[in-house]
C-alpha cells in the first residue's frame, strides 16, 4: 500500500489550523512601487489575511499581542509568528522594491459573521 494510503491517516500532518477571526478584510490587496523595477523584477511577496490582521491590530490599533490573540481567536504566540512575518514582508517590499499582495489564507472568519452565529 503507497504511503499516506493506510489506515489513520488524514490529508495532512498535524494538527488542523483553527480559525483565526478576521476584524477587517482589506479593501485594498496589492501594492506596488510606484517605479517599474531596473532589470529583473523579483517576485511578489505575499501575505496573508491572518499577518494583515495581526500588524493592524498591534502596530495600527495599539493592541497588545495578547488582546490581539484575544480578538482573533489564537494564542499570544500564534499574534507574535503572524506579526514578525508580516513585519518582515512590509521592511522586505520597502527595501527590495517588490509588490505585495494580501490573499486569503482560507482559514479566516470575518468577525462580524463568528459573531452572528446559528
Amino acid at each position: 500500500m503507497p504511503m499516506g494510503m493506510g489506515r489513520g491517516w488524514g490529508k495532512g500532518r498535524g494538527r488542523r489550523r483553527k480559525m483565526r477571526m478576521i476584524g477587517f478584510i482589506p479593501q485594498v490587496r496589492h501594492f506596488y512601487p510606484a517605479l517599474p523595477p531596473i532589470g529583473q523584477p523579483k517576485p511578489p511577496i505575499f501575505m496573508t489575511y491572518e499577518e494583515f490582521e495581526a500588524l493592524r491590530l498591534v502596530d495600527f490599533e495599539g493592541l497588545t499581542q495578547e488582546e490581539a490573540g484575544k480578538r482573533m481567536g489564537v494564542s499570544r504566540g500564534t499574534v507574535w509568528r503572524a506579526l514578525s512575518s508580516a513585519r518582515k514582508k512590509v521592511a522586505q517590499m520597502l527595501v527590495e522594491g517588490r509588490e505585495l499582495i494580501i490573499l486569503p489564507q482560507g482559514n479566516e472568519v470575518p468577525k462580524d459573521i463568528a459573531e452572528e452565529g446559528p
